[in-house]
């Protein structure tokens, strides 16, 4: 038995490959630059769903979809948006994907959680959810729906990024978890709400927020070095450093590090973000020559989503819109297999 299921293989994919030694990540067949600068999030997506959602998904047609679909979604928004004052951010949207209907298709539950995030950070703050404007892409309206004005092209086009090379990452615990669901030919609705709910945890869709708290408490130390070496020889985790993936360079954190370098001083911490990561580096190679603690995406993530406006506590749900694609992808590829997946457990109890 493997703790964690490392390195079992549960299943056989189209949708992604991750090499950790060649340190990318394709789609499809297509690496990460190449999405984000020919496919976008959108085109991404209809590279995901190709042969299982739709004829022939193009990027044009899914934005309009997309579109379409958000919509529809603020159409239903009172059902639902009462229910979730007074409670967390992560239960309101828990809520807004139980109110789906066990007929929605995948577009329609896109755009029903890019609705119901923006809706529930402006009702929280006391003001009144945004209608969205069809004619945007999913990053564009995402938005303009939480701000309330129409966003610098720059932020865009960075949130555009993050959603397009997040949108797969393999079986993860939150697509392993769509898989199981739609493997009982559940409705799609309830494997996107399963995939959610096992992605708020801490150690999966719930990281971004600490590693931008961990760069505070960075920031406010009078010796960097210092502050780090005590971190590591307490054996404290350094929230976006290190990866069960990637050992090196993570192609996504790369992806995200070129779209805050193309906003410029919109990108205020990225230096400071910087400058960590060679301390980090400078401080384990002291402490243990010859071992890594490469930056993770997270870091990258972090700094990307609060460079665009979002509170961190928000960070995990705005992650689950780009990732909500990849959940899809998932369920729609285990359905075509027609197994449901139930693995042995092996007996460690009392004798018999």
């Amino acid at each position: 038995m493997s703790g964690g299921l490392e390195g079992v293989i549960a299943a056989e994919t189209v949708l992604s490959h991750s090499d950790s030694a060649r340190g990318m990540v394709w789609v499809r067949g297509h690496d990460l630059p190449d999405l984000v600068a020919n496919h976008g999030f959108e085109g991404t997506v209809a590279l995901l769903w190709d042969g299982f959602a739709g004829d022939n998904p193009t990027r044009a047609g899914l934005t309009e979809e997309f579109g379409t679909a958000r919509v529809a979604a603020f159409g239903g928004v009172d059902e639902w948006l009462g229910l979730a004052r007074g409670r967390s951010l992560f239960e309101g949207v828990r809520l807004g994907l139980a109110c789906q209907p066990d007929r929605a298709t995948p577009a329609s539950l896109v755009g029903a959680i890019t609705v119901i995030v923006p809706a529930l950070l402006r009702t929280d703050r006391g003001l009144p959810p945004v209608a969205p404007d069809p004619a945007l892409s999913t990053s564009a309206d995402l938005l303009r729906m939480w701000h309330g004005v129409a966003w610098d092209p720059a932020m865009v086009a960075a949130l555009d990024t993050y959603f397009t090379v997040m949108a797969e990452s393999g079986l993860n615990a939150s697509s392993f978890t769509a898989r199981i669901i739609a493997s009982t030919r559940a409705s799609l609705a309830d494997a996107v709400l399963g995939a959610w709910c096992a992605f708020t945890g801490p150690l999966h869709g719930g990281a971004p927020g600490p590693t931008l708290d961990m760069l505070d408490d960075a920031e406010a130390a009078d010796d960097l070095d210092a502050w780090l070496e005590a971190k590591l020889r307490a054996g404290e985790r350094l929230m976006g450093f290190g990866h069960r993936v990637f050992r090196g360079n993570d192609p996504r954190a790369e992806a995200m590090r070129l779209a805050l370098a193309r906003m410029g001083p919109l990108a205020k911490r990225l230096a400071f973000a910087s400058r960590v990561q060679s301390r980090v580096a400078a401080v384990i190679d002291r402490l243990k020559p010859g071992r890594t603690l490469p930056p993770n995406v997270e870091i990258m993530a972090a700094l990307l989503l609060d460079a665009v406006g979002f509170p961190r506590e928000a960070f995990t749900p705005v992650f689950a819109v780009g990732r909500c694609a990849g959940w899809i992808a998932h369920a729609l590829e285990q359905r075509k297999t027609g197994r449901m997946i139930r693995p042995a457990s092996k007996y460690v109890g009392p004798a018999i």
